[in-house]
């Protein structure tokens, strides 16, 4: 069992593990799941006034810096370096945060189209298990500020 599945029974949230192949990415995790990428959570940690911060946003999109940056009040505010990570979160594999900035001792900040899926998928800390909860069940007492975080894809010109 892992933190992130001790975490999610402690606050009485079903969840459902799955096993997979290795993902570094959650573009990856999503294909490894069979899941269309819009219903698996991508978490990106920032570096912001001395702590640490989550964005959470589905796989399919691009987080926005200045959008973060905005909704932290903190135009110092970065991603997180490998370096930065390995040492504040031992615990976890690179490329496999998990959602849970409560369980972090972060800041929870969610791009309100999450809220679009019924369930989602995240990273449980590792690059081969991942957890599928209900979503209003995952952000239930996470303390989460609902902002907007992800730019709008441009879709393809198509030139001819």
């Amino acid at each position: 069992m892992s933190f992130v599945t001790e975490y999610l029974e402690a606050r009485g949230i079903p969840y459902e593990v799955i096993h997979h192949d290795p993902s570094t990415t959650s573009l990856e995790e999503a294909r490894s799941l069979h899941m269309d990428a819009d219903h698996v959570l991508k978490a990106v940690l920032i570096d912001t006034k001395g702590r640490h911060a989550v964005a959470v946003i589905p796989a399919s999109r691009r987080l926005d810096m200045d959008l973060v940056r905005e909704a932290l009040d903190d135009h110092a505010a970065h991603l997180a370096t490998e370096h930065e990570l390995q040492g504040d979160f031992p615990s976890i594999e690179l490329g496999a945060a998990p959602v849970l900035g409560l369980e972090l001792d972060a800041e929870t900040l969610v791009d309100p189209s999450v809220l679009e899926c019924e369930t989602v998928a995240f990273a449980a800390g590792t690059r081969t298990e991942s957890v599928r909860v209900r979503t209003r069940d995952m952000f239930r007492g996470e303390h989460a500020a609902f902002v907007p975080l992800a730019a709008e894809l441009e879709p393809a010109r198509m030139d001819g």
